[in-house]
């Protein structure tokens, strides 16, 4: 089973080939170029690289939001149009499941956190034991919320994401549980395990047509919030 994974969901634009157990190749770069300009020269690259034919991949596994929305469009409208000329099923994969799945086999619960401004993050509560266990499910909430959420399941916590820089003096002054971060070799969204928590999906049959995939944004966008703020405000 060939998984081509796209990320775009924050700053990283990333794309990985996962054939079953093995990485076939990823690219991931995290500075500030827009995604439109990146993920089709990086997959056009990887796959000369590789020296294979895109139409091999069984599948598109794209990380589905939530996430900036400009870049969730983009690696969206990318797989779609990957999907369609391949005539190739996409794989939705929740963006912070598949930041988790960075921690395969930790010991500790994963919390992945995205900034979303204003004391907000998206993130989930994850652990693994037999299985990956997703313990509450992503949204987005006050940061202070989940620092009470994970205080009450009174376990160690190891924290990821691009919400980690902003929030990390707010988890040391009022976390009460044991907690560290991530290393920045797995600290961040990745297209690998986009494309290896997407192949898990594929095996149990959740997949999507191109013409079916929407991202998932969780909330409505900034522009949106402001406008009818100002239209609730006369």
């Amino acid at each position: 089973m060939r998984i081509l994974g796209i990320e775009s969901s924050s700053l990283v634009a990333s794309v990985a080939i996962v054939e079953d157990d093995i990485t076939m190749a990823e690219f991931t770069a995290d500075f500030k170029k827009t995604h439109s300009q990146t993920l089709l020269p990086m997959i056009d690259d990887m796959v000369k690289l590789l020296g294979i034919e895109l139409s091999t991949v069984d599948a598109i596994a794209v990380s589905g939001g939530p996430g900036s929305f400009t870049g969730l469009r983009i690696g969206s409208a990318t797989a779609k149009g990957l999907g369609l000329a391949l005539d190739k099923p996409l794989i939705h994969v929740p963006t912070l499941d598949a930041t988790a799945y960075n921690l395969y086999g930790a010991g500790a619960l994963i919390c992945p956190i995205m900034d979303a401004r204003r004391n907000q993050v998206y993130t989930g509560v994850y652990r693994f034991r037999e299985e990956f266990e997703i313990l509450r499910e992503q949204d987005a909430m006050d940061m202070g919320e989940l620092l009470e959420v994970l205080n009450g399941l009174g376990e160690p916590v190891i924290f990821l994401g691009d919400g980690v820089p902003v929030f990390k003096c707010q988890i040391r002054e009022r976390l009460t549980v044991p907690f560290s971060f991530a290393p920045a070799h797995v600290n961040r969204q990745r297209a690998a395990a986009v494309a290896a928590l997407g192949a898990r999906y594929f095996a149990e049959g959740k997949m999507e047509s191109s013409d079916d995939h929407r991202p998932d944004y969780l909330r409505k966008s900034q522009a949106e919030r402001e406008r009818e703020e100002r239209e609730a405000n006369g």
